[in-house]
């Protein structure tokens, strides 16, 4: 029964974690409102759609992990009481794919992203594509700065399923 809590816990930090992309989101809208009504600069103007097209992105991304993990709270009870050993299966196997999934995207392409957009902001001298570039880099250290803790936090709950399968559930 104490997976089951481990388990209702790990998804409500991910509810959490979820309300730092919304955050986040409303923080680059709010630039884009700022840039296109104060943006006196071609350079500031040219901010308006990168920040917003950024805003929108977090938000969807806010909201997915908000509504998925809100959903999966409720239903580990459920999961769990009918059978705990393939709950606690299921859940090593989303874990680790989780895991894989940080691995891969978050701490090897989001990272590249980074650099790509870096070496765009030396080479090409449009303001388009600098405020491109800019808000990449910044979305994406938004992406990173959630991200890194969440993968921190499904690490420890793989250990945790994987002790409370070792001790049969």
């Amino acid at each position: 029964m104490e997976i089951l809590r481990i388990a209702t816990d790990w998804a409500k930090a991910e509810v959490f974690s979820s309300k730092f992309f919304l955050l986040f989101g409303g923080m680059f809208i709010l630039a884009s409102i700022g840039f296109w009504r104060l943006g006196q600069t071609e350079v500031a103007k040219s901010f308006v759609y990168p920040t917003l097209v950024a805003g929108i992105l977090l938000l969807a991304v806010g909201f997915g992990i908000f509504f998925t993990n809100q959903a999966r709270a409720t239903s580990f009870a459920t999961a769990y009481e009918s059978d705990s050993a393939a709950f606690i299966d299921s859940e090593i196997n989303r874990s680790e794919q989780s895991m894989k999934e940080y691995r891969n995207i978050v701490f090897k392409v989001i990272p590249c992203i980074i650099i790509v957009a870096a070496l765009l902001i030396i080479f090409i001298d449009k303001p388009i594509w600098r405020a491109i570039s800019i808000t990449t880099i910044a979305m994406m250290t938004c992406i990173l700065l959630v991200d890194s803790n969440a993968n921190r936090r499904v690490e420890a709950y793989n250990e945790q399923l994987l002790m409370a399968k070792e001790q049969g559930g």
